[in-house]
């Protein structure tokens, strides 16, 4: 990436994350001894700007529910800065992040197993109120059942338990229980990949009017490009750990300059049946992550690729203002 554009850190930037990585040990042997390593997330950097919303895509096993988890400390980073209004995440002691939960929450991908299925919802949702001492039991119940409201449930809804709710309403529940805290930035993890198309569109509403009513700020992350293209301000393209494409949405979607991303846009179904688009197919399987190729991760499937990107790693620079791309022929 440009490090003059990288390191002028804008006043407007809530998140900044550099040269991420998380490497998973893989062990064997009688001793459990490491052997290799999976390097999910390879030296990814980015910024997040307060209230928008940026999207993140890829296939699945690319590294982005483990940049989501990294940046909120689920799973610990094996290298790299994440900074939050200013504050080194990494950093921090248990003591020091517990405050800074407040303003980071995360909906899961999956809402009926984030959810305690022995707690009915209306406790599921007070719980962070509880941990962080959060006014009084009867203040913090009325705080759970005006998140619910907000998301479309009911306050009779808050003594029912998890089985007894259909997926959407589940995922509703998960985005009320992040919402609790009033946080500044919400990771969300593939949060309706798991739904019916015509009860995603409901949640993706609910996530943009409670944006634009809380002034929130979004890490969504997906593999529906249609569903990122409705929701983001940017998007992040990611392959085998890697970030390769980083733009505006517009910018990404009319005119995308790495193969990959051309690849991907090139796969998604037409609105009509008498529309015409040109598919880009890709040959061979993702590289594996234990033993990633040299140069250019993507070369081993690339259209275009010279002899050059077998060789040497492209640079994630900025080619056009504001559109980052790791490509040793993007113009």
């Amino acid at each position: 990436m440009n490090t003059k554009n990288s390191n002028a850190q804008s006043k407007s930037d809530l998140l900044v994350v550099k040269n991420l990585k998380k490497y998973f040990p893989v062990r064997s042997g009688v001793m459990q001894k490491v052997t290799n390593h999976v390097k999910a997330v390879d030296d990814v950097s980015f910024t997040v700007k307060q209230g928008e919303t940026l999207g993140m895509v890829g296939e699945s096993g690319c590294g982005k529910t483990t940049i989501g988890r990294a940046i909120l400390r689920l799973v610990e980073p094996t290298a790299g800065e994440v900074t939050f209004e200013g504050k080194d995440v990494v950093k921090m002691t248990d003591r020091e992040l517990k405050p800074l939960r407040r303003d980071m929450q995360i909906i899961f991908q999956d809402p009926y197993a984030s959810l305690n299925p022995r707690m009915p919802i209306g406790e599921s949702v007070m719980e962070g109120l509880h941990i962080h001492k959060i006014g009084t039991p009867q203040e913090r119940w009325e705080m759970a059942i005006n998140m619910l409201k907000k998301v479309g449930l009911e306050e009779y809804h808050a003594r029912r338990y998890p089985h007894e709710f259909s997926g959407g309403q589940r995922q509703r529940i998960g985005i009320a229980r992040a919402l609790a805290l009033k946080p500044k930035f919400i990771v969300c993890d593939e949060p309706v990949s798991a739904l019916d198309v015509s009860i995603q569109s409901q949640v993706l509403n609910i996530l943009k009017d409670l944006q634009a009513e809380f002034g929130l700020t979004y890490l969504f992350i997906a593999h529906n490009l249609s569903v990122v293209e409705h929701i983001s301000d940017r998007v992040a393209v990611m392959y085998l750990g890697k970030m390769v494409e980083l733009t505006d949405r517009d910018s990404l979607y009319k005119e995308p300059l790495h193969p990959y991303t051309q690849a991907l846009l090139s796969a998604i179904p037409v609105s009509h049946p008498s529309e015409k688009r040109s598919r880009t197919i890709l040959k061979g399987d993702v590289p594996s992550p234990l033993n990633p190729p040299t140069g250019c991760r993507f070369h081993t499937r690339c259209p275009i690729a010279i002899e050059k990107c077998s060789q040497e790693e492209p640079e994630f620079r900025e080619v056009r203002t504001g559109h980052y791309v790791a490509c040793w022929l993007a113009e």
